[in-house]
């Protein structure tokens, strides 16, 4: 595919596409039902849809039976570690083969024209992203993905919680089940500003912000203390009704799903004239500029907290803006804090 016809490239290289970013029709006014109606189906296709069926066969064929577990031994718990690693190194490890290694695309519909493989740097260990990525992501992040799962697994079988059943609440699991990656959203927004403060992002959500150019490997990389609260989400399933099938999907949403948004590419081409969008564009310019796109644009919560970027020109400059307005705030602190 010519990406020149979706976008334009920089001196660098680097792509950007030709349209900006809008957030989803839904809390967005005017409202429209026409706009709502058009964007319905990009909700569900392809990523939550094929998260919830992930969930869906981890559910009825690779969870261990109710009676196990209602036990804490060591067996059931390794095994959904396990299970889980396996689907990420298939889920990621393919997306960084075809496009990172093998590089299939290219630099077609890539934001950053640069590969993190030809760059090595110090801030990482071993001075590379990928390895980096890959210890972090599996040292802390699938054990912490992991016990949440067990945790609420069990909460389950030993009817810890409003535990819902499908054949009599089925309106409400469907409602809940509808609005998962929406809540998954909102609650990544508000743990995301909290560690932008200057201390949590410092000593924890700095390690994640390494990867300024980020690949699928990086999706997990976090320091331990972000992913308990990026997983910190799911135990609304201990508060409301809910039903285990839904909270492994919420499991995908924030696990398998993280990959969404540091593919690193506009569109995952599937053929000469096709391709899959994978919407990663928000929270690649986040990954760029730091104090941008605290979430994904679903919610129009950046929009009203004035962080967010459309990734035109015209948002570069509004960017500039708050950061200078913000630089001369913190001067005039500074000067008035000296002077008294």
């Amino acid at each position: 595919m010519d990406d020149l016809k979706f976008g334009t490239r920089d001196k660098r290289g680097n792509w950007r596409p030709y349209e900006p970013l809008e957030n989803a029709p839904i809390l967005v006014w005017p409202w429209s039902i026409t706009k709502f109606l058009r964007w319905l189906p990009g909700y569900f296709f392809p990523w939550n849809a094929l998260l919830f069926g992930i969930a869906a066969v981890f559910w009825f064929f690779m969870t261990p039976s109710r009676e196990t577990m209602q036990d804490l031994a060591w067996g059931w718990p390794l095994y959904l570690l396990l299970r889980n690693a396996g689907l990420i190194v298939l889920f990621y490890g393919f997306l960084e083969l075809r496009l990172y290694i093998k590089r299939r695309q290219g630099t077609s519909f890539k934001y950053n024209a640069k590969f993190p493989a030809d760059h090595p740097s110090e801030v990482f260990m071993f001075k590379s992203q990928n390895i980096d990525n890959i210890i972090r992501t599996f040292g802390t992040g699938l054990p912490i993905w992991t016990a949440y799962e067990v945790l609420l697994l069990w909460a389950w079988s030993n009817e810890v919680g409003p535990w819902a059943v499908l054949s009599v609440h089925p309106v409400w699991l469907l409602f809940l089940g509808l609005i998962l990656p929406i809540f998954h959203e909102f609650h990544f927004y508000c743990i995301h500003r909290l560690i932008h403060t200057p201390f949590l992002y410092k000593w924890v959500h700095s390690v994640h912000h390494n990867s300024i150019n980020p690949s699928p490997w990086s999706s997990l990389s976090m320091h331990p203390v972000e992913h308990l609260l990026y997983w910190s989400g799911t135990l609304i399933h201990l508060l409301i009704p809910s039903h285990p099938l839904l909270l492994l999907y919420h499991l995908q949403l924030s696990g398998t799903g993280a990959v969404v948004g540091h593919v690193g590419f506009d569109k995952l081409e599937a053929g000469s004239d096709t391709a899959v969008t994978t919407h990663a564009y928000a929270h690649y310019l986040h990954h760029k500029y730091f104090e941008v796109n605290y979430a994904d644009g679903t919610m129009p919560l950046d929009r009203w907290m004035g962080t967010w970027h459309d990734g035109t020109p015209e948002g570069d400059d509004k960017m500039k803006e708050r950061f200078q307005r913000k630089k001369a705030k913190a001067n005039a602190t500074k000067e008035t804090t000296l002077a008294e």
